[in-house]
């Protein structure tokens, strides 16, 4: 049984005209995020969204004459009409249609002001507008013009249905049906300097500049299009038997009955959960609706998993991935450069915060570096990197400053339990880790449990693990070693057991603070030059964009 014909929707003849790899970002990846101009755009859209609730279309006249200026009695008006057609091969909701004697007219919605240039409109919204007429003249309907609504000028301009704008129409429509077909999903090569990209909600997703600068059709500058910073912040919660739910716009967290906290919820980039609290199905929804993960560690801050919207990105991604990591050669490969990249910046550490790191410890490294190098084998590699491991994490008291050494100071790495404050800070900034890159890895639609130098194993998220190492030293012991050397955490911020030793409620808050000032922390991108927080590094959803320039 064949499947049927996939029917392209009126409104991605908008984005193939305005750009081709925005529609293909769109259509064919299902990205999306939201920016102010989104949200501005679906409240114009609000009144024309809602059905309306007596009536539908007449059936068409085919002997209807072409409709008058002027017509009296005034036109029927229907809002929000869903039409699709496979001759046409495509599919439209109208935002409102006007019919007067068997003669009917599409009206699209936009939220900006109408362009002062002849044709009223730019091409793809006359190319919408357009799809959509057809659509209505494959349904019976006698339809001549359309016609759209700028909200911001309040002005209604006329869109004939000529000829001319058919043919572009319909060429769009066959380009867009075989960029659709390409078996690999591969992207349409990015605009090169163009006004487009500012203010496009995807641009930070498009990444325009840095694609053409890493592939050489841009040689100037990347521009600054994304914020170095995201708008929203996370939510920790640390409750025994709390509860979190919706009131209005607002995350509520009560305790016992009382509320203890709010956030709005369109501030909240995720909701990270230590203990046993409940979340109401309300605001999961709402948390879903803008893409917004809660994220579940235990009270004691392992990572357990994690509740993530269902995007459904990424098939032909995972697809690459799963067969990339099936081909030993490609699997070394990229193994091998995770694990020179986090012996370099291991190395790179202990050079800049070392107080006489031991010579041996980083010629070690170099070693290390050198082993990876000729390995064969992902065993190999993974002998490499604990042969760094041992030389970094002997001479890791060297950056701890002299005075708080008598508190913290490390024998080397322990875990299950940690025996030591460090090892404990250490292993609670792994488990937070590993959640960030859990999450993007789904967000973005790879498969978080496929990877290359850990191989699969039940229960481990094997690439996230894998794309964390490099960032081990440069984000997660730097922030360890930022609490500890700004007094950010002291030693009666820890519980000492005889197996083990175990962060405080208010340890865990202070190491929280270190940490998010760290991934809020500005740094220049190696390959862009752009300034970016490390959170948006690690590849975050984007911010709001500057206004478009269509």
């Amino acid at each position: 049984m064949t499947e049927p014909a996939r029917l392209l929707p009126a409104r991605m003849l908008n984005e193939m005209s305005f750009c081709p790899r925005l529609f293909a970002l769109e259509w064919l990846h299902g990205e999306w995020a939201d920016n102010h101009h989104t949200v501005e755009g679906r409240t114009v859209h609000k009144r024309v969204d809602a059905p309306t609730r007596r009536g539908l279309l007449p059936p068409p006249d085919p002997d209807a004459e072409t409709a008058t200026s002027d017509p009296a009695p005034p036109p029927r008006a229907v809002r929000s009409v869903y039409l699709s057609d496979d001759s046409v091969g495509m599919v439209a909701k109208i935002d409102l249609v006007e019919e007067h004697d068997g003669c009917v007219v599409p009206i699209d919605y936009k939220k900006g002001s109408a362009p002062d240039i002849p044709e009223g409109a730019y091409e793809p919204e006359r190319v919408q507008v357009c799809a959509q007429a057809l659509l209505l003249r494959a349904h019976g309907y006698t339809c001549t013009q359309g016609a759209l609504w700028f909200a911001g000028s309040r002005r209604r301009v006329a869109v004939p249905i000529d000829d001319a704008l058919v043919a572009r129409t319909l060429a769009l429509r066959d380009a867009a049906m075989r960029l659709a077909a390409t078996p690999d999903g591969s992207l349409p090569p990015p605009l090169v300097d163009s006004p487009k990209c500012q203010g496009c909600s995807l641009v930070g997703i498009c990444l325009p500049d840095e694609v053409g600068r890493l592939t050489g059709a841009r040689d100037a500058e990347v521009r600054p299009l994304v914020p170095g910073r995201d708008d929203g912040t996370p939510l920790y919660v640390q409750l025994q038997g709390g509860s979190l739910g919706k009131d209005g716009g607002e995350i509520v967290v009560k305790n016992r009955g009382s509320v203890v906290a709010r956030s709005r919820i369109a501030e909240t980039s995720q909701v990270v959960l230590m203990g046993n609290a409940s979340v109401s199905s309300a605001l999961l929804a709402a948390l879903a609706d803008i893409d917004v993960p809660v994220a579940i560690h235990s009270y004691r801050g392992w990572f357990q998993g994690s509740f993530t919207p269902a995007s459904g990105v990424g098939a032909l991604l995972r697809i690459e991935q799963h067969r990339a990591a099936s081909d030993p050669a490609r699997c070394l490969d990229l193994a091998r450069a995770i694990v020179i990249s986090k012996l370099r910046n291991q190395r790179v550490l202990l050079r800049r915060n070392g107080r006489n790191t031991p010579k041996d410890a980083l010629d070690g490294l170099s070693e290390a570096q050198g082993v990876a190098h000729k390995a064969t084998d992902i065993a190999s590699l993974m002998g490499a990197e604990g042969l760094g491991a041992r030389h970094y994490f002997g001479a890791f008291n060297a950056m701890v400053k002299p005075e708080m050494q008598p508190a913290f100071s490390l024998e080397g790495r322990n875990r299950r339990p940690p025996r030591d404050p460090i090892n404990a800070m250490l292993s609670f900034a792994y488990a937070c880790l590993v959640r960030e890159w859990t999450q993007i890895l789904q967000r973005v639609g790879f498969d978080a449990w496929r990877g290359f130098l850990h191989q699969p194993r039940h229960g481990r998220p094997a690439l996230a693990l894998d794309l964390m190492e490099e960032f081990r030293p440069v984000i997660a012991d730097s922030a360890v070693l930022t609490a500890v050397n700004t007094g950010a955490v002291s030693a009666d911020h820890f519980l000492v057991h005889p197996t083990g030793v175990a962060m405080t409620d208010a340890g865990r808050r202070a190491f929280i603070e270190a940490w998010e000032r760290r991934l809020d922390e500005l740094t220049t991108h190696p390959l862009t030059g752009t300034r970016l927080s490390m959170r948006r590094v690690l590849g975050s959803r984007p911010a709001v964009g500057a206004p478009p320039a269509r």
